[in-house]
């Protein structure tokens, strides 16, 4: 257990090194996938000569996501260390090994070669003081030999694992190589990004009086929003409380929290849960959000996230058409759609199409997304995957 025990926790050690690699891989795969959302948004947006927030937005989302790739750079290049650090004293631990398994082998060449002639060998052995011994003596040089192809075999054994070890140490060398100078590329486009996001901000700085008078007038949009909501849900309460409901579907629906899909193919959150301040205007607060924007493609498709039944549909001002679905006692609400393929009362499944989102001026597409539990508001990036 002794011997067993090193190896044993030598190959978790390395298990779990490899496990975070494994991880730093994907969280890398899926923020550049995200990067790679936003600049397709900046490259499609059809107001090129003009400064908007939506593009300012984007950009800082941008900035934020390449920090984020950067942190998952820095946690694969300390794995990377981990491994060479751990392969050079596995070099060294062989090194002194082998040097050991060498200096025992040079003994048995020597003892073999001073007991080659047959006389000398029976004269060692009838030498011995008594039976025991002299037995001993014979066992001993009766497996010399065999004790010296086997020790001959371990020491190549030994020379080919101490090269494949110096193999490997060379490629972590040159992938931790590469890793860094990924490093050194990403922090070169963060300070350039960072620098056209201030640019952009001084640029929008100079309409103030214009964007808080946006700001009042998005304040009315969203009270107007979420009194209809809270109306809503209210009315639907009240009426579930006289009925049954679907306690199934709700149990479902809450197993499914951090897992349910995004509502669109592929999008990216610019404004968050909850309140927030003014992307240029730091001072200034925006109205509480009740659920999240996602920025995507133009005219992108809008689907369920879950079993449910379509409850209303609605048009709010500044809002578009919306769509309320029901999961049990939970709710999900779909804003901002220039079309809706579904009506009140449809059964819809996990994936089934709601309708198509309306195109911003920039020329692309925003969901307002929003969950509720009965009455109460909830975070959607605390239930989406």
């Amino acid at each position: 257990m002794r011997k067993i025990l090193p190896i044993i926790l030598f190959l978790l050690s390395y298990s779990l090194i490899a496990q975070d690699i494994t991880v730093q891989n994907e969280n890398k795969k899926r923020i550049e996938e995200e990067i790679a959302i936003i600049d397709k948004q900046l490259t499609e947006n059809t107001l090129k000569q003009k400064a908007t927030i939506q593009e300012l937005t984007l950009l800082q989302k941008k900035v934020k996501s390449r920090k984020q790739l950067l942190n998952e750079i820095d946690a694969q290049i300390r794995s990377i260390n981990s491994r060479i650090n751990r392969t050079q004293r596995d070099i060294k631990k062989l090194e002194q090994e082998l040097d050991t398994l060498e200096q025992y082998y040079s003994r048995l060449v020597m003892n073999t070669y001073k007991n080659r002639d047959s006389k000398v060998w029976f004269m060692y052995v009838l030498a011995s003081d008594n039976l025991e011994q002299g037995f001993r003596r014979y066992s001993y040089l009766k497996n010399l030999s065999k004790t010296l192809n086997l020790q001959g075999k371990d020491i190549i054994l030994k020379k080919e694992e101490l090269e494949a070890q110096k193999v490997n140490l060379e490629n972590l060398k040159k992938e931790a190589q590469r890793v860094r100078n990924e490093r050194n590329n990403e922090y070169k486009l963060i300070v350039s990004e960072e620098n056209k996001s201030k640019k952009l901000v001084k640029q929008l700085s100079t309409n103030e009086k214009k964007y808080k008078k946006e700001i009042a007038q998005k304040r009315k949009e969203i009270d107007r929003l979420n009194r209809e909501i809270q109306r809503i849900l209210a009315a639907a309460v009240k009426k579930d409380k006289g009925e049954e409901v679907n306690i199934v579907l709700t149990g479902e629906f809450e197993q499914n929290r951090g897992k349910l899909p995004f509502p669109v193919e592929s999008g990216v959150i610019i404004e968050e849960f909850g309140e927030h301040n003014h992307p240029v205007y730091k001072n200034l607060k925006m109205p509480f959000n009740n659920g999240i924007t996602i920025s995507t493609s133009k005219k992108a498709t809008v689907k369920s996230v879950f079993d449910g039944v379509v409850k209303q549909i609605l048009i709010v001002p500044g809002y578009n058409q919306c769509v309320l679905i029901q999961h049990g006692s939970y709710f999900t609400f779909y804003c901002k759609l220039s079309n809706v393929k579904v009506k009140s009362g449809d059964k819809v499944k996990l994936g089934d199409e709601i309708g198509t989102l309306e195109t911003t001026p920039e020329g692309n597409s925003l969901l307002h997304f929003q969950i509720w539990n009965g009455t109460q508001k909830q975070d959607p990036q605390k239930w989406l995957r």
